[in-house]
């Protein structure tokens, strides 16, 4: 358990690499991509390799206003088929369902009805039981699920400890090990790791990271996580996500070995639409504020705040942040 995997030049069949550009990316626009974006990235993902694409959140309808977002904030299934139709391509199609945040005893169909492949439920450590009700659901409706514990660097171990013996007696495939604040380093994301690992032998289920890039090492965090077992790489087109972003796609494609893995295509998709929606005026990646809030170990929201209204007294906004620390 405490070894690496593999070398820098081993091949590990095990690993899956998750593209979730448009739900995490999403947050950086309100989820308003063209179709003609999310066609040439779905074909992108296809031609690349990609195992699984995420295509957004399946967000409660009741809460969230329909008019105030883009059509991947839902995920509807026929705006799914729009792009996918049945998804003839060996690469699965995911979603993400947060836990208060969606209905997903009325919003998804069984699994035969579907395009579908994957759910991903989203919670922080203490809606544990809330996401195992759902996992369970998603499972009797023949769905792949995945547990996504939010902000992990913020739970206590032994907190921590329950809620991996909890999701190991479900019927969850994957759990993610998540650095929402992008304040793990690659020392301690790599034993948070060996913990997840550990709580899931034997059981057959495999182990994710979600890297955030707050102080430039979503994907150092990521190739660290990996090298010890992890199993489930999730990485962004260019880092577009929240905030700093996270673990970029093409960082990653680069890097893994397998030859079933493109880079070409990513180049081609990052000249052709990620360059536009930039000049659209787009904004995430890597600046100070992110540092700040990733070194003090704090949600980034008052980072996303200074970035919209264009602040650049990173002195000021550290000495803030230290005083609200």
């Amino acid at each position: 358990m405490a070894g690496r995997k593999g070398t820098l030049m081993s091949v590990r069949k095990d690993i899956k690499v998750l593209d979730a550009t448009i739900r995490d990316g999403g947050l950086c626009n309100n989820f308003n991509f063209s179709d003609d974006f999310i066609r040439a990235l779905y074909k992108m993902n296809v031609k690349c390799g990609t195992d699984y694409m995420e295509f957004g959140y399946k967000a409660s309808r009741n809460m969230f206003k329909e008019s105030e977002f883009g059509k991947w904030k839902f995920c509807k299934e026929e705006d799914l088929r729009a792009i996918v139709g049945d998804n003839p391509s060996d690469m699965k199609i995911a979603v993400m369902a947060d836990v208060g945040r969606c209905d997903y005893k009325t919003d998804f169909l069984p699994k035969s009805e579907s395009v579908i492949d994957m759910v991903r439920v989203a919670c922080y450590i203490h809606q544990i039981p809330a996401a195992v009700e759902m996992i369970e659901y998603f499972h009797e409706l023949g769905y792949e699920t995945s547990c996504n514990i939010m902000a992990i660097s913020q739970a206590g171990s032994d907190q921590l400890s329950q809620a991996l013996e909890m999701l190991a007696a479900t019927n969850v495939d994957v759990i993610y090990l998540v650095d929402s604040y992008g304040s793990l380093y690659p020392e301690n994301a790599c034993e948070l790791a060996k913990l997840y690992l550990a709580a899931v032998e034997g059981t057959g289920k495999q182990i994710g990271f979600h890297a955030h890039n707050n102080q430039n090492l979503a994907f150092a965090n990521t190739v660290e996580t990996m090298t010890y077992g992890v199993s489930f790489l999730d990485a962004t087109v260019q880092g577009m996500g929240r905030g700093a972003g996270n673990c970029a796609l093409e960082l990653l494609l680069g890097f893994l070995k397998n030859p079933k893995y493109n880079l070409y295509y990513v180049l081609e998709f990052i000249e052709r639409y990620m360059l536009a929606l930039k000049a659209q005026g787009v904004v995430w990646g890597y600046d100070v504020q992110y540092m700040l809030t990733g070194l003090l170990n704090r949600h980034p929201r008052e980072a996303i705040d200074f970035t919209a209204k264009q602040r650049t007294d990173y002195s000021e906004f550290y000495k803030a942040l230290l005083e609200n620390d």
